[in-house]
Order: structure tokens, then C-alpha cells, then sequence
């Protein structure tokens, strides 16, 4: 079921699937499976990309305009998807999955936005607002500074606050860039400096602030699925500890080293911050747990 912009739920007929060229061949194959009809994107460089074919129809957008800038144009992909006729977006992952705007974009044009509202999404698009949600539904954070300003007199007054040795992360985006591990006061500034750098190249926001850090940590992940009714389910969790260059490389579900009084535990605390936020949809609520106290520490969340 889906949330229509007047909130009433309602199936749809007609799935325009906008999504990571691979992804986006599995989410028209389940759509088609159901009984949808799909339409697909395409920017003039994906023109031989196999979701174009799969799709029961399919369009070229973005003329005279990079890949990435043509699936970011939200303009085009609205006028396409109404001109189709579909009911509702499916946005896959990266791009303009995460962006609030074009959720109301999609509300505004009286289309069903596959994914969470666009105030969810702001609530928790950064990693400082998604750490105040948190705080807010009585789930631990790891202590950490507010965000980093440019006088780095203050910084220093907050990293000793904080306590070495801490992590630097990037308040936007992801997959580990503008994250540096400072392990004493000599490298505060250079890290500081160099992390600001990468993040604003990454995400157009060099924004971060000061985390300790979990020396002895395993990552932990919970599922969670939101109606458009209120109800928030957990899907239990998953380990996600192995990674390189902070991108999981194996998932094992279920954690193995947690007992069930820590799995019951950790889930309930997943449900705690998609309650707070009214979550709609398919998310993930992601925890350090350190494995010297055994305590859970909320880090972000993922739609």
C-alpha cells in the first residue's frame, strides 16, 4: 500500500522505477511480478542498459547532460513519470533516494513516493539531526561534540571534551569519506582540515563533528518496516562488521556473538527511533556495540 499526498492508502497500477542501473532491473522484475506495468529512466549513456528493455516502457532523460545530473534533474523525471501516468516512484538507493525535495516534488504532482516522508528524511538525513532523534526517543549515542565550527580554538576545546582518541565524521552522506580516526592532540587539525576537504567534495558539505571512538566494536544493523497506519515492525538484526574502506563486504544474519536478551534489546531500540520519527517503509537503524561493555550505541539510519 501506498500514502497518497492527502494520506489515504491506495495500490499502485503504474511503477516508475528510478534506481541504480542493476537494482533497477530486479525492482522492475518484482514489479512486473506483481501485476505492474514499469517505467524506466534513462540518461543517453544507459542507453543499451538492460533496465530500459526490461521495463514495460521507457524514457531518455537528461539531453545534454551527464549521467548522474540526468537521474538528478528532478523536473524531467516528474514530467515523465505524469506523462506515463504511473502512480507511484520507486527511487532505489543513492541519488535522489534520500532527497526531501523530491519527495514533495512527487506529493505535490499527486504521485506515491516509494520510501520514507520527506520530514523523516530530514529528521534524519544527517548524522547530527539523526543523533538528536535518537537522544530524543531515550536510545545511547556515543558521546560526541556538537558541530565543528572554523575557529579551531574551539575545536580543540571540544575534542578534549569529547576525549581521545575519537572519530571525525561527516555530519552528510556516506560510505566512510570525511570519517578520520584522531588518536592524540597532535593530529586534530590536519585531520579536521583534510576530512572538511573530502566531505565537501563528496556531499557539497564539509560539515562534521567529534565522536569517541569504540576501539573494540562490532557494527550492528536492525531492519525495520513502517506502514502508512502507524504500525513499526523489526525484522531483526544483522552483523555488518567485516567492511573495507568502511563499506560492509559480508552481512550474517543473525548476529552470532549476541544472546537473545541482547537481540530483543537492540531491536527494541531500532523501533524506539523509527516510532520517533513516525517511520515509513523499509529502513536501517545502525549501532556500534562495544564489546567491552556490551552496550549499544545508535550511529545513524539508513532508508
Amino acid at each position: 500500500m501506498l500514502r497518497s499526498r492527502h494520506g489515504r492508502s491506495r495500490s499502485a497500477t503504474r511503477l516508475r522505477v528510478l534506481a541504480d542501473l542493476l537494482q533497477c532491473g530486479d525492482v522492475v522484475t518484482i514489479a512486473q511480478h506483481l501485476g505492474k506495468r514499469t517505467v524506466a529512466v534513462y540518461a543517453e549513456q544507459d542507453k543499451l542498459g538492460l533496465h530500459r528493455f526490461k521495463a514495460d516502457e521507457a524514457y531518455r532523460i537528461g539531453e545534454g547532460l551527464g549521467p548522474v545530473q540526468a537521474y538528478l534533474c528532478i523536473p524531467q523525471i516528474i514530467r515523465v513519470a505524469k506523462m506515463a501516468g504511473a502512480d507511484a516512484i520507486h527511487p532505489g538507493y543513492g541519488l535522489l533516494s534520500e532527497n526531501p525535495e523530491f519527495v514533495e516534488a512527487c506529493d505535490a504532482a499527486g504521485i506515491a513516493f516509494i520510501g520514507p516522508t520527506a520530514a523523516t528524511m530530514r529528521a534524519l538525513g544527517d548524522k547530527a539531526s539523526a543523533r538528536r532523534v535518537a537522544i530524543a526517543a531515550g536510545v545511547p549515542v556515543i558521546p560526541a561534540s556538537e558541530v565543528l565550527g572554523q575557529d579551531m580554538g574551539e575545536v580543540r576545546r571540544m575534542a578534549e571534551e569529547v576525549g581521545y582518541p575519537m572519530m571525525l565524521k561527516a555530519s552528510w552522506g556516506g560510505g566512510g569519506r570525511g570519517m578520520r580516526p584522531i588518536h592524540g592532540p597532535g593530529e586534530l587539525e590536519e585531520k579536521v582540515r583534510e576530512g572538511r576537504r573530502e566531505a565537501e567534495a563528496a556531499f557539497g558539505n564539509g560539515e562534521g563533528y567529534l565522536e569517541r571512538m569504540i576501539q573494540r566494536a562490532r557494527h550492528v544493523e536492525v531492519q525495520i518496516l513502517g506502514d502508512t497506519h502507524g504500525a513499526i515492525y523489526h525484522l531483526y538484526e544483522r552483523d555488518c562488521t567485516v567492511q573495507r574502506r568502511n563499506q560492509k563486504v559480508v552481512e550474517r544474519a543473525p548476529a552470532p556473538y549476541l544472546t537473545d536478551a541482547q537481540r530483543a534489546a537492540i531491536c527494541e531500540m531500532g523501533l524506539k527511533v523509527a516510532r520517533e520519527v513516525g517511520y515509513q517503509n523499509a529502513g536501517t537503524v545502525e549501532f556500534l556495540m562495544d564489546m567491552d561493555t556490551q552496550e549499544f550505541f545508535f550511529i545513524e539510519v539508513n532508508p
